[in-house]
């Protein structure tokens, strides 16, 4: 019988694979679709793959349940993810090189800290500050390509909304640290509450038409990996391992295996400023790893 480590570490490293693919999957897929088009079929893909879950786990009777406050506490925190999160990233996506968006999109947990300061009245000390450090020289690098003394930002808007995606995604699990549901119900409700809202968004400001069957399946691949499997199979793997950083420091193998699904499927060329910026986001994640936050 498989011990639950390595358990861990199956569930681990599958879902590090399918978030290695997502990069290439959203590009691809923005060739065929707008963003809010992406996240509205995504979203309702997802939603459907966590309904069957929650069935297959027997926790619907637990929905029914729910007190008003928790229905609120689902719109709200479904605005914020899948609806706002997304919509930013895959714009994100749309009008940066892919492998420019998934590197800056990693810095979500440098973003983490710093928003820990004001919001959770966590302080920032010692290698943290320089590990924040690192981190954002590595974004300003892949973000001007290597040209740091000039600071020449090909689409500083495109740059802009990859950080701002990290701000998104924060506050999204800062929340959550104070929301009781349970993690497989939540993230379901998040996206039933936040489908209506999506696809109000595409009425008033693009419309709906008819999709190509490439763009529609990119979408589903996405919903159906990205927002729905990935997290259950991480949840598993969270509950099998008998030490959590184990599990977590294999999160730093997937923006390199991006790449390299981002070069042969997406053809992109690789840049020497975008593997120089990854190793310094990486090394200052490496850096706030291995400090606590007092």
């Amino acid at each position: 019988m498989m011990k639950n480590q390595t358990k861990a570490y199956l569930y681990a490293l599958i879902t590090v694979g399918l978030w290695s693919t997502i990069a290439s999957a959203s590009k691809l897929t923005l060739s065929r679709l707008s963003p809010a088009e992406v996240l509205f079929y995504a979203s309702a893909v997802s939603t459907v793959v966590l309904f069957f879950i929650v069935i297959v786990q027997k926790k619907l009777k637990k929905i029914t349940t729910l007190s008003k406050g928790e229905w609120l506490t689902s719109t709200g925190l479904g605005l914020l993810n899948p609806f706002a999160y997304y919509l930013v990233l895959f714009k994100a996506y749309d009008m940066l090189p892919a492998q420019q968006a998934q590197i800056i999109n990693y810095t979500w947990a440098i973003t983490l800290s710093l928003l820990s300061i004001p919001l959770l009245g966590q302080r920032v000390v010692g290698r943290q500050w320089l590990a924040i450090g690192v981190s954002y020289i590595g974004v300003l690098v892949i973000a001007t390509k290597g040209e740091l003394l000039t600071l020449h930002f090909e689409n500083p808007f495109g740059v802009g909304l990859a950080l701002f995606s990290t701000v998104l995604w924060s506050l999204y699990w800062i929340l959550n640290t104070r929301d009781k549901r349970d993690p497989i119900i939540g993230l379901f409700l998040n996206f039933v509450c936040a489908l209506p809202f999506i696809a109000l968004y595409i009425h008033f400001t693009e419309g709906f038409r008819p999709v190509a069957i490439e763009g529609f399946l990119g979408a589903t691949y996405i919903g159906f990996f990205e927002m729905g499997i990935a997290f259950v199979l991480w949840l598993k793997a969270m509950k099998y391992t008998d030490n959590t950083a184990k599990i977590a420091n294999l999160i730093f193998i997937a923006p390199f295996a991006s790449l390299v699904f981002i070069h042969f499927l997406v053809g992109e060329e690789i840049y020497r400023s975008t593997l120089v910026g990854l190793v310094l986001v990486m090394g200052g994640l490496v850096i706030q790893s291995s400090c606590k936050i007092s």
